[in-house]
């Protein structure tokens, strides 16, 4: 075994169940994250080359202007994930 994988060992003999349970997890995703490779079809490469070309001779759309034209804010944009922003009740 090499010096790098029995000092990891160690080092995880080392942790507790949670601790554990979290490098289990980062594990996890850093084995499966080559396997996870999105694979983008030629339909797709077709749509982007289609979208750079049109950026060739178009303007793109300011996010302010398409927020509000969808009806929202840029408060409520920025604090989308914070419950507490969108429901001052909360």
């Amino acid at each position: 075994m090499s010096d790098t994988r029995q000092h990891v060992h160690e080092l995880i003999d080392r942790l507790d169940s949670g601790q554990l349970a979290a490098v289990g997890q980062l594990l996890e995703v850093m084995v499966h994250a080559e396997e996870e490779d999105e694979v983008i079809s030629a339909e797709e490469e077709a749509a982007v080359a289609r979208s750079k070309e049109w950026f060739k001779n178009n303007e793109g759309i300011p996010f302010e202007q398409v927020v509000t034209e969808l009806g929202f804010t840029m408060d409520q944009i920025r604090n989308a994930s914070d419950p507490k922003a969108q429901d001052p009740a909360a």
